[in-house]
């Protein structure tokens, strides 16, 4: 189960990579929660969407640096570029700790710092 929630998350990141958020979202269950640390938190499908059209004004670029996964749930550390609301390309590390439930991402703890 555990390698087959990295091969998920590997996929879902593919999709949103290629400007696929829909394909990114059959990944995820209706009920999802992102929360993101410090920030906010977003819940349901449908608000991830939403948020998704707003934020990846372009598809965002990621280099993964880790997976690392223990029963249901998946560590990812890397860097990800994408633009901000002026259309400026901003760096950011991130570390994303995912919860999977039956095969689907139900849950994200995102911590999400800009480095330039």
């Amino acid at each position: 189960m555990t390698e087959n929630n990295k091969t998920i998350l590997e996929k879902a990141n593919a999709a949103v990579t290629a400007g696929d958020n829909e394909g990114f979202l059959s990944f995820c269950t209706e009920d999802i929660e992102w929360t993101f640390v410090g920030d906010k938190t977003i819940q349901g499908k449908e608000a991830v969407r939403q948020w998704m059209a707003t934020a990846y004004i372009e598809p965002p670029k990621f280099n993964v640096e880790n997976l690392i996964a223990e029963g249901d749930f998946v560590t990812a550390l890397g860097t990800i570029r994408l633009k901000d609301e002026n259309g400026k390309t901003a760096g950011y590390s991130y570390c994303d700790v995912w919860r999977f439930r039956d095969g689907k991402m139900t849950e994200l703890r995102a911590f999400v710092i800009k480095t330039e």
